[in-house]
């Protein structure tokens, strides 16, 4: 796996986490939704994915949750 923070900046990866969490998570147990259990999901995802992930996420506003 790639280390995910040498690549992406800080706030584009507190708005993938809020992304993943609130979208990718939804489904998971409370006691799995977090940090680390996020970016491991972070971290599975092509770069072009987490940059189209970080698009959508601050066109539509989810970064504001």
């Amino acid at each position: 796996m790639s280390n995910i923070y040498k690549t992406v900046m800080l706030k584009d990866l507190m708005a993938l986490r809020t992304v993943v969490k609130s979208q990718h998570m939804k489904h998971y147990p409370e006691s799995h939704i977090n940090d680390y259990e996020a970016d491991k999901i972070i971290e599975s995802l092509s770069e072009p994915a987490r940059e189209k992930l970080i698009k959508l996420a601050v066109d539509y506003g989810i970064t504001r949750l």
